[in-house]
């Protein structure tokens, strides 16, 4: 007996610690492949559809604008003429009179995911073969068209999407978000790329061809889901064409926020996966750092629950900081590793909390969301 509970704190870190471990080789393996030049550059039409202001909205938009690329089109779209980020966007036009910019105010409803509605009355402006979505809180370089079109050579390519990191923070809160993307967004695409290959989308970044769209039914399709990024992902997975993910990491700028608005749309995402993908959703608890450790602490006592504990967290922030800096180059880490356990309860708590209820807030809307992903509003 003895033996047995001696051993038990290290069983229940073991799932964490291999998985870890697993992520480090996979990320290995998919940076490290062989790569091939850019040899395309398709015309490029750039959704962006827009409601309210973000941090840094003027600079996130202006770097769309700087992109070394022959031809492309940007389209911003906002559904109220009185919307707060308007001037931003007409002095954007103003200030990039060689790019070709067009503006949509249309307020039509079409479903009860606003943002995919934004795209429904944008679409009809778009010039190009190539459409790019891309939220409103994402910053790029100038290389990021090339990198991202140039997948689009191969036919059986029918959507890129890209990997994404925030680099610069403002308190703590915004820091544990962060970390998440670090230790946990990009960890888990490596090994779902290793496992399955990729058969979903990441919303930040995400380029179709304008003949697939049509074929999975089209913005249209997307309107009554929350993870309109899953979805259209999937869809043209399932329609028969390849997925590509880009290494050319995208950044997500932050604003300062609150604890408790971060918890809420880390529950939101919660809540989408488990009711996107039930079963892996469910199967991801048993790698969740924060409730391995808690079983640790309360199997083996305080002395072999709290070595069993730091054995994970040297691992674990080993690996968090070989994917921070060697990868994701996004200086969080060492800088924030002391949050690593924070983040890591965050995390255990919001996939617990996906499974007490089905509602969640987004942009100032309440959801509930029903099985399958689909969403419908309450009040």
């Amino acid at each position: 007996m003895t033996t047995i509970r001696a051993i038990l704190p290290f069983l229940a870190i073991a799932p964490a610690l291999i998985y870890a471990v697993l992520t480090l080789r996979a990320a290995y393996l998919y940076f490290n492949r062989r790569k091939t030049p850019p040899v395309s550059a398709p015309p490029v039409t750039i959704l962006k559809p827009v409601k309210g202001m973000d941090a840094g909205s003027f600079d996130n938009f202006a770097s769309f604008c700087r992109q070394r690329y022959d031809c492309f089109q940007l389209v911003f779209a906002v559904a109220s003429p009185d919307d707060e980020a308007l001037p931003i966007i007409r002095r954007l036009i103003h200030e990039f009179p060689d790019v070709d910019i067009d503006l949509v105010i249309d307020d039509r409803i079409y479903g009860p995911n606003y943002k995919v509605c934004n795209l429904i009355n944008a679409f009809p402006r778009a010039k190009h073969d190539i459409i790019i979505i891309c939220d409103s809180d994402i910053r790029v370089g100038e290389g990021y068209l090339e990198a991202v079109c140039s997948a689009f050579v191969d036919p059986a390519v029918g959507l890129v999407t890209s990997l994404y990191r925030t680099s610069g923070v403002e308190g703590c809160a915004s820091a544990i978000e962060a970390l998440g993307f670090t230790v946990e967004m990009v960890p888990n695409v490596m090994v779902a790329m290793k496992l399955e290959g990729l058969t979903f989308a990441l919303g930040a970044s995400m380029a179709v061809r304008r003949e697939v769209l049509a074929q999975i039914g089209g913005f249209e399709a997307l309107v009554d889901y929350l993870a309109d990024d899953y979805q259209l992902g999937n869809r043209v997975f399932r329609a028969g064409y390849r997925l590509e993910l880009s290494d050319y990491f995208v950044e997500s700028v932050m604003r300062r926020e609150t604890l408790s608005a971060i918890t809420s749309r880390q529950l939101r995402w919660c809540r989408t996966m488990r009711v996107s993908r039930p079963g892996g959703y469910f199967a991801s608890g048993v790698t969740q750092p924060a409730i391995a450790s808690g079983i640790a602490l309360l199997t083996g006592g305080l002395e072999l629950g709290v070595a069993a504990v730091l054995l994970l967290y040297l691992v674990r922030g080993g690996v968090g900081l070989l994917f921070s800096r060697k990868y994701l180059r996004d200086g969080l880490l060492p800088r924030y590793l002391w949050l690593l356990p924070f983040r890591d309860l965050l995390a255990s708590v919001t996939w617990a909390m996906a499974f007490a209820g089905n509602k969640v807030s987004w942009r100032g809307y309440r959801y509930r969301v029903l099985p399958g992903g689909r969403m419908e509003e309450v009040s």
